[in-house]
C-alpha cells in the first residue's frame, strides 16, 4: 500500500523551540537540516512519498508535525497542542490531510499532542503528559470509538511524550525505557524490548514496513533490536535531539 511522509522544513528559528526536560543547548540549524534531509531520504528509502508541508519559519517547532494529527485509516483528528506556541501549526497539516482523510478535531480547553499518542491494531494508547490533558484523552476517545479504536491513557513522567518512552518495532512488538513508562501496561499484550540503560532517549524510533529507523546516536540499543532479529537502519539525529525531537517526531505517515 503507498504510503505518504508529510513533513516540514526545519525552521531558521528553532533554537527558541520549546524544552520541557532538556536544558538549552544551541543549535546548528544547517546542521538539523542536513539531519532532517538524511531523514527524509531514509523514508524514501522505506517506501514513502515524501510530501513537505508549508514552510513556518517563525514557528521554532514547525518541523515535528507528528504532533499535529492522529491519523487511523479511516479518520485524520486534527490536535491541540499543549503547547500554544505550536497551535499556528496545525492549519497546514489539516490542509494537506483532508486531502486524504476526513477530518475531526480536539477542541478547547482540551490538549493533545500527536507524540503522545503510540497507535497499535485496534488501540491507541494516549500519554497524559505535561502536553496532552486527560480531557484530550476523552475526546480523541470519543472520535476513534466509531472507527474500532480504543483508547487507553498512559501516565508519562520523566520525559515530553508517550513516544519518548515507547514506540512499536513491529506488531506484538515495543521498544521501551522502563524509566519513563510503566512497562506493565503493555506486558500483557506485547513483548517488550528494553532500551540499553545508557542510552534513555533510544525508545523513539520509528517502524516502516519491515525496517525500524533509529538515530546513529544508540548504538547499543540498535544492537538489542538486531539480536531480537529486527532490521535497522540509521540516520543522524543528534541536532534535532536538543530540541526534544525524535525520529517519529518529524513526520505523519499515513496510507493512500
Amino acid at each position: 500500500m503507498p504510503l505518504v511522509a508529510l513533513t516540514r522544513s526545519v525552521p531558521p528559528s528553532i533554537g527558541r523551540c520549546e524544552l520541557t526536560h532538556l536544558a538549552r543547548e544551541p543549535i546548528d540549524h544547517a546542521r538539523a537540516a542536513r539531519e532532517h534531509d538524511a531523514y527524509e531520504d531514509a523514508l524514501v528509502r522505506l517506501g514513502c512519498r515524501v510530501e513537505r508541508l508549508p514552510d513556518l519559519p517563525d514557528d521554532p517547532d514547525s518541523v515535528f508535525v507528528e504532533d499535529t494529527a492522529i491519523v487511523i485509516d479511516t479518520l485524520a483528528v486534527i490536535a491541540r497542542p499543549g503547547a500554544a506556541s505550536r497551535r499556528g501549526e496545525v492549519a497546514s497539516a489539516a490542509a494537506a490531510l483532508e486531502r486524504y482523510r476526513p477530518l475531526a478535531y480536539i477542541r478547547s480547553p482540551a490538549t493533545l499532542d500527536g507524540g503522545d499518542v503510540l497507535l497499535v491494531p485496534g488501540v491507541a494508547y494516549v500519554g497524559v503528559s505535561g502536553r496532552t490533558s486527560a480531557d484530550g484523552a476523552r475526546q480523541l476517545s470519543t472520535l476513534l470509538a466509531p472507527h474500532g479504536c480504543r483508547v487507553v491513557p498512559v501516565p508519562v513522567t520523566g520525559c515530553l511524550h508517550l513516544k519518548s518512552a515507547v514506540t512499536a518495532v513491529s506488531d506484538g512488538r515495543l521498544l521501551l525505557n522502563p524509566a519513563w513508562v510503566d512497562a506493565n501496561v503493555f506486558l500483557t499484550d506485547f513483548d517488550v524490548i528494553e532500551v540499553d540503560p545508557a542510552e534513555p532517549q533510544a525508545a523513539n524510533v520509528l517502524a516502516i514496513g519491515d525496517r525500524v529507523l533509529c538515530a546513529d546516536s544508540f548504538p547499543a540499543t540498535r544492537r538489542r533490536l538486531e539480536a531480537c532479529g529486527v532490521a535497522t537502519l540509521t540516520v543522524p539525529a543528534g541536532e534535532l535531539a536538543k530540541a526534544e525531537g525524535g525520529l517519529t517526531c518529524g513526520s505523519l505517515i499515513l496510507s493512500t
